[in-house]
């Protein structure tokens, strides 16, 4: 060997020597300083030891950030300080919740809601099912139209295309005309916006602010910690929260898509409220120079007699101590009689969920999945059905939709309670994005979900055993890497 040969191969060494210590150095940061569930902890050692320049940069988009944790466990405190003095208010009305018969099965649910994310039972509300883009889009833009006094939106992603467009100008136009319009739009989501998409609304007199903004500007690309959030309220009256953004791809004219389908819902009565202040509390996190005052009564104005239907309003992501979409899910799970009927995107459960799911099939109840028959993230796609062969083995039945895509986000159980909302049926919901839900108690509404469910069936292609077994070599190895990635999705 040549003194060249012998130089590169010492310089090999240092290399792998160098790499081999990075990586010592974030496995210690992973184990003992960020303390991660161990499934995560052992994914992210994988990562590392197979991939280490590329797992070292992955770690850098996706891995968590303490000093932002500690920033949002600090907003995390005051929303709950925020909570907790509007719930004083309301007792002092002596507005004392008094649960009716036909919901007092569910009080241990209505109670961890309480306890979890201080979520108080609203039983004044109306509800409005909205399963087409054509739909709500037609619902929200005439509510814009007509609104009074003030238009407060918070969306993970607006589009630069025709419907983006038209409600940016209607806001723009609703701002010239005196109407307060404040928008919190994420700076992921929209990263593909141009840099002076919202000028217009600024320029009208509106306020457009970008939450968890970019390292550099226009260049986003943290993927942890977003605001999945798609909420909507209007003069303290109306709300809509679910599923759907703001794009055209949502009226189904993205044809790689097709026919979208989702699930919204439009709220009148007291669980306004509480969308209200849930936009606030994020709001001033965002745009700590544009404070709202968050108990001004203009933003709260008395609500009629609407309805019946009891609602909470419940949120959760890095800012709160507990995982509350997640325990209220699993609650509803392990509570059901008859039947569990899923519709999500993604599926890519914890193991407490999982396990939920497994347990109730096996004990007879009806559980049924419906995911969507094309993947938008390929590798939560891959990791959704290998969680749905488990499922399958336990004797729940499971559906791709075949009749374009599938984004609804709805959990029924018994005919008796539902959650709609943001939140997906997975891990980066649970634990990593800001979500919110509405967690319903009306047999009225749920049996109306239900029915959308069943008629969606129409349009599935079941899952069985079988078929499930005859997949192909390649689509194991995809669900194979795709489930021991999973927890890091």
């Amino acid at each position: 060997m040549n003194t060249s040969q012998l130089n590169v191969s010492i310089s090999n060494v240092n290399i792998s020597l160098l790499l081999f210590i990075i990586n010592i150095c974030f496995a210690f940061v992973l184990v003992f300083l960020e303390r991660r569930n161990p499934t995560v902890t052992w994914a992210w050692l994988l990562v590392f030891m197979f991939v280490p320049v590329i797992g070292f940069l992955l770690y850098l988009l996706m891995g968590q950030d303490l000093r932002k944790k500690k920033l949002f466990k600090a907003k995390g405190e005051d929303d709950i300080k925020k909570l907790a003095e509007r719930h004083a208010e309301k007792l002092k009305d002596g507005r004392v919740i008094t649960l009716s018969p036909i919901i007092l099965d569910d009080k241990d649910i209505i109670n961890l809601h309480f306890e979890n994310s201080r979520s108080l039972l609203t039983q004044n509300n109306h509800v409005t099912i909205l399963a087409d883009g054509q739909q709500k889009f037609d619902m929200l833009i005439d509510c814009i139209k007509n609104a009074q006094h003030h238009i407060h939106m918070e969306y993970y992603i607006i589009r630069n295309d025709v419907l983006g467009n038209q409600i940016r100008d209607l806001l723009a136009q609703r701002a010239r005309e005196g109407i307060e319009v404040r928008l919190l739009y994420d700076g992921l989501g929209c990263r593909k916006l141009p840099r002076h998409f919202f000028r217009p609304i600024t320029q009208a007199g509106g306020y457009a602010y970008e939450f968890y903004p970019p390292f550099f500007p226009y260049i986003n690309i943290r993927v942890n910690y977003r605001n999945h959030r798609k909420i909507a309220i209007i003069d303290g009256e109306t709300a809509f929260i679910g599923g759907f953004n703001i794009g055209d791809e949502y009226l189904g004219k993205i044809p790689k898509f097709g026919y979208w389908r989702d699930t919204h819902l439009m709220l009148s009565g007291d669980s306004v409220d509480y969308l209200q202040l849930r936009f606030m509390m994020d709001w001033q996190f965002a745009v700590s120079n544009q404070h709202i005052p968050p108990f001004a009564e203009e933003y709260f104005p008395p609500k009629k007699r609407v309805g019946n239907t009891n609602i909470q309003i419940v949120s959760s992501g890095p800012d709160s101590q507990w995982e509350s979409i997640r325990q209220g899910f699993f609650k509803m799970i392990t509570k059901a009689q008859k039947n569990i009927y899923i519709q999500t995107p993604y599926f890519v459960p914890d193991d407490s969920i999982a396990e939920a799911l497994k347990i109730a099939a096996l004990g007879g109840i009806d559980v049924k999945i419906m995911i969507p028959c094309k993947p938008d993230h390929p590798f939560v796609y891959w990791a959704s059905t290998s969680y749905i062969g488990e499922l399958l083995e336990a004797g729940a039945k499971a559906y791709t939709y075949m009749n374009g895509f599938l984004h609804s986000k709805a959990v029924m159980v018994d005919g008796r309670i539902a959650s709609v909302g943001t939140a997906n049926m997975d891990i980066r919901s649970f634990k990593v994005n800001f979500e919110v839900n509405a967690f319903i108690y009306d047999p009225n509404v749920v049996n109306d979900l239900e029915q959308i469910f069943i008629n969606d069936l129409s349009y599935c292609r079941e899952i069985t055993k079988e078929t499930y077994k005859d997949r192909s070599l390649v689509i194991k190895f995809k669900e194979s890497v795709s489930r021991l990635v999973s927890p890091l999705l």
